[in-house]
């Protein structure tokens, strides 16, 4: 599998810490205690930064190697953190209808191909209560670039897309950190609300 593959080695986004953009929204108080979800969660740096903050956490993610370093990973932190290997596109069968106070999502929105996009978004809707806060860090339209994956995402796209089944609070300009041109690739954070 593809993903298993990407995480026998380092993949670009694979920091060994949280994503910047992340970070300031737990430190604004936009992400407060309660359930959390890290959808796409590779080897658990978001996640792990959530249990810290006092969320009551659960990762997920394909690649079970990237699962298997992640639990290794909370262990040797001392987190507590429910890691699991599923296809977010199916975490209907996984969790209960509103079972997330929070859902984010760092770098998978942007590899997610147009028909699994409204699945995707479904998803994420099913698992997240009323009210509930979406959190999604996705390269931007604004980042050079000729590679089919990540694809470059437009504000028009994500409106689109998220706000039938979500109120969007905001879509800022942010960084996506990553381990080619740290610091430099333009990324859009979202943060909706469950209607």
């Amino acid at each position: 599998m593809f993903w298993n593959e990407v995480y026998k080695g380092t993949p670009p986004w694979d920091l060994d810490r949280p994503q910047p953009a992340f970070q300031a929204v737990i430190q604004s108080g936009e992400i407060r205690p309660g359930r959390a979800l890290d959808i796409g969660c590779g080897r658990g740096e978001n996640a792990i930064m959530l249990a810290i903050n006092g969320c009551d956490v659960t990762g997920i993610d394909l690649a079970e190697n990237a699962i298997s370093d992640a639990k290794l990973k909370a262990i040797e932190r001392h987190v507590n953190v429910n890691f699991v290997v599923g296809n977010v596109l199916h975490m209907d069968r996984l969790f209960r209808e509103e079972e997330f106070d929070v859902v984010i999502d760092s770098g998978l929105f942007h590899v997610m191909k147009d028909e699994e996009r409204p699945v995707f978004v479904q998803q994420v809707h099913k698992v997240l209560r009323k009210g509930g806060k979406y959190f999604m860090l996705c390269f931007s339209d604004k980042e050079p670039g000729e590679y089919e994956l990540p694809r470059r995402v437009s504000k028009a796209e994500i409106k689109l897309i998220f706000s039938p089944l979500f109120d969007i609070t905001y879509i800022k300009d942010v960084i996506f950190d990553s381990l080619l041109n740290p610091s430099h690739r333009k990324a859009y954070l979202l943060s909706a609300t469950r209607s």
